[in-house]
């Protein structure tokens, strides 16, 4: 007999951290030998074609204490700005990063080649941009934003121009710090929270 789905409750959500470090990138957490290599240990290959770069930051919590256990994980087409497995796109990009925050300082760094612009289906582009997805102790599900970069042309993109609270688009840019360096801080909650995504 066919149980009643109106008897059936959905399963709490559960905290993402600290221990997600151990299934995740156990390497990290200091057990080796679990895989010969971490999942997402590195974004790009030798021999990536495009402008190397380097984006720090940390992930702040309401108060503006950064946040040792968040871990990360990016994705990105390459500098032609394609994904990994379309034709034509670099096969030493893989465009998929899993990365965590300094225990001592907080600090996060993503080194990766600068995306380039993606096509729009309809025609047009988006902005040049890397996906985010955001895990830590006490955030019940995975937060997901953008970095977008000061020093491109964002201002056709469609995500940021749906953001009504234009002040609010600032959050999703990258500063440039150096050539290839960007700084690129999460603030989770309060004065000048990052724009999450709903996707």
């Amino acid at each position: 007999m066919v149980q009643s789905l109106g008897t059936l409750n959905e399963t709490p959500s559960q905290t993402g951290g600290p221990y997600v470090h151990i299934g995740c990138i156990p390497t990290f957490a200091g057990l080796k030998g679990v895989y010969p290599e971490d999942l997402g240990t590195r974004a790009i290959e030798d021999g990536a074609k495009g402008p190397l770069i380097a984006i720090t930051g940390s992930v702040y919590d309401g108060t503006g204490w950064a946040l040792r256990d968040a871990m990360i994980e990016s994705w990105q087409p390459d500098a032609a700005g394609l994904f990994a497995g379309q034709t034509g796109a670099d096969p030493a990009v893989n465009g998929f990063a899993r990365f965590a925050a300094d225990g001592t300082s907080g600090e996060f760094t993503l080194n990766t080649v600068k995306p380039g612009k993606v096509a729009l289906r309809g025609g047009g582009f988006q902005a040049p941009h890397i996906a985010l997805w955001i895990v830590a102790r006490g955030i019940n599900i995975g937060l997901q934003t953008r970095i977008y970069f000061e020093d491109e042309d964002n201002t056709s993109d469609p995500l940021l121009n749906r953001i009504e609270q234009r002040p609010r688009v600032d959050t999703l840019i990258a500063k440039k710090t150096g050539e290839g360096l960007y700084r690129f801080d999460i603030r989770l909650q309060g004065a000048n929270e990052t724009v999450f995504l709903d996707m």
